[in-house]
């Protein structure tokens, strides 16, 4: 488990490495090739930025709100309430708000900006499909999220990847109205490669953003397990998830990734799918 933890959390921090060298690289072609200097990547940046704070501060509200989730309290639900508890006090952690989301879906997602802010929300699904020790399994694996700040991660990857969508933007807008005069003295050869570069950004931007979130899942796989100390209990309710057809209708592109599981059921699989293959997560749950 701790193996599992310390090569994810490593594999991150690397892909944010490539991704910030990537943004810089960026930068640097719209200074030295197309003498746009690098006012474009700061205008760019600020702009993510802005358009960040408030899914930051408030994203949490839309994704609930958007799921048709319902905040409970103890006497509404003590068998998921206590569980959730029982894990926090585990974990060392504040207890988040618990929400339900009446449908039949196996499905359960956290968000929140840190654990002071922080809430869990189960499908009824998943709550009457699972045995304890799977449905404990689940909820360690969200708030093994909320402890580990991927919310946060995941911020500052979607400010990198806004931030190349836009500088690619201005680079066409710019080309319509012509670059600098200067630009006909440079090696055509790197201009090309820039453009290449500039034209195909935002598809490496947006596989990159992908590659942290996968590696995150695994994260939180590996850290509920040390939690819980049974990582058979995941397993077994991944394997339950995988074969359950029903789909989380109130589920939406923009809060697909908070999922313990792609809630479109393999309609965004492959390389663009916001989670890791499951029967690959159950082979590393089982392999700890």
């Amino acid at each position: 488990m701790y193996s599992q933890i310390d090569a994810n959390k490593r594999k991150t921090r690397i892909l944010i490495a490539i991704f910030l060298s990537f943004v810089v690289g960026v930068g640097v072609f719209f200074n030295v090739y197309m003498d746009y200097g690098y006012s474009a990547v700061v205008i760019a940046l600020v702009i993510s930025l802005g358009m960040s704070w408030f899914s930051y501060y408030h994203g949490d509200k839309v994704a609930l709100k958007s799921s048709r989730a319902k905040e409970i309290q103890k006497n509404d639900n003590p068998y998921v309430y206590r569980m959730v508890e029982n894990l926090c006090i585990t974990a060392g952690m504040p207890m988040p708000k618990v929400h339900i989301i009446d449908s039949p879906a196996l499905n359960a997602f956290a968000t929140g900006r840190d654990p002071e802010h922080a809430s869990i929300a189960l499908t009824t699904g998943i709550i009457n499909a699972l045995e304890n020790e799977e449905l404990e399994g689940v909820i360690a694996h969200e708030l093994s999220h909320i402890k580990n700040y991927d919310i946060r991660v995941m911020t500052i990857v979607i400010v990198l990847v806004g931030t190349i969508a836009l500088m690619s933007d201005m680079f066409f807008r710019m080309s319509f109205f012509g670059g600098s005069s200067n630009r006909e003295n440079k090696n055509p050869i790197f201009i090309v490669i820039g453009i290449a570069l500039l034209i195909l950004s935002p598809i490496v931007a947006e596989l990159i953003k992908l590659a942290v979130s996968r590696k995150r899942e695994y994260l939180a796989d590996a850290s509920g397990s040390l939690l819980t100390r049974y990582p058979e209990g995941l397993a077994r309710a991944l394997e339950k998830i995988a074969q359950s057809p029903a789909k989380l209708q109130t589920a939406s592109k923009a809060t697909a990734h908070l999922f313990i599981s792609n809630p479109f059921k393999g309609k965004f699989a492959g390389a663009f799918s916001t989670h890791p293959p499951i029967q690959d997560r159950i082979a590393k749950l089982r392999g700890m």
